[in-house]
């Protein structure tokens, strides 16, 4: 009985030359992502850390001038007593101001207040980034922001 002899070459070398090709994409895809993992986020820490010590310093009412307010990570200023910082303030709203801390930077977002929301004299539209010296007016209530 004769055997067949079957040439299996034309079928296994294409078949190494997929597997390769295959190892090579998952490869350089672990690879672009190791980059990608490694790079520093925003800034360096330096500057991280700088924008993290922000802190808001009251201005108006005049009897809590130079208290400090602590944003970490974020609070609501108003009227009602459901917020993080109540004022008994006639131009403030229940719900007035959201004041949030991501990771260094502050921000403040108006929250349908009828008075509005201020920064250097500026009405608020959204989410506003603060920096150091900034002047926010949230009803009769004035903060600086400091480290």
């Amino acid at each position: 009985m004769l055997a067949a002899t079957t040439n299996y070459t034309a079928v296994v070398r294409p078949l190494q030359v997929l597997v390769m090709v295959i190892a090579i994409l998952f490869f350089a895809r672990v690879l672009r992502v190791a980059m990608v993992e490694s790079r520093p986020i925003e800034g360096t820490a330096k500057e991280r850390r700088r924008r993290a010590n922000l802190a808001l310093e009251f201005i108006e009412p005049a009897d809590w001038a130079k208290e400090r307010v602590a944003v970490d990570p974020a609070f609501v200023i108003g009227r009602g007593v459901e917020c993080d910082l109540t004022i008994a303030d006639t131009y403030l709203s229940s719900r007035h101001a959201r004041f949030s801390n991501d990771e260094g930077d502050l921000t403040v977002e108006d929250l349908g207040s009828t008075n509005g929301t201020y920064v250097n004299q500026t009405l608020v539209h959204g989410r506003v980034h603060l920096e150091k010296g900034d002047i926010v007016q949230v009803g009769g209530v004035l903060f600086e922001v400091v480290r």
